[in-house]
């Protein structure tokens, strides 16, 4: 089982960012009262110290031509990081900040992988579709 944590609607090139972007854009946008913003401070540094940043493994897992739509996952029992990830769920909530959480057993093509989380460029082209209808030469 795979997690992922993101806005409910999309920002303004279409995609729809993790929640970690999105509460460091919140942050960023000044948005956060300074004891929260400080809060992320601590906690983004606690997540930088403990898991490892897919792109300082393979530099393009992200890369919008090489892997569009690219987004990360959390593998389902990757407890501490869950954890953590709902701990800023409940800072989007208090600000009122939609979010969604997706669950999947196939998140897609997966382009990094390590322990706790997972790179995957999702299914979006035909070829990807798992049903099939009767092929032009039944």
């Amino acid at each position: 089982m795979f997690l992922r944590f993101q806005s409910a609607v999309p920002n303004g090139r279409g995609a729809y960012p993790g929640i970690f972007a999105m509460t460091n854009g919140f942050r960023d946008a000044g948005l956060l009262a300074d004891e929260d913003a400080e809060w992320v401070r601590r906690q983004n540094a606690h997540g930088n110290r403990s898991y490892t940043d897919p792109s300082t493994v393979v530099a393009d897992c992200y890369n919008a031509t090489v892997n569009p739509g690219a987004r990360s996952w959390f593998k389902g029992d990757a407890f501490n990081l869950v954890l953590m990830a709902r701990r800023y769920t409940r800072l989007l909530d208090r600000y009122e900040v939609p979010w969604v959480e997706l669950r999947t057993e196939r998140p897609g093509r997966i382009v990094y992988e390590d322990p706790v989380q997972v790179v995957a460029v999702p299914f979006t082209h035909e070829v990807d579709w798992p049903l099939r209808g009767p092929s032009a030469s039944s």
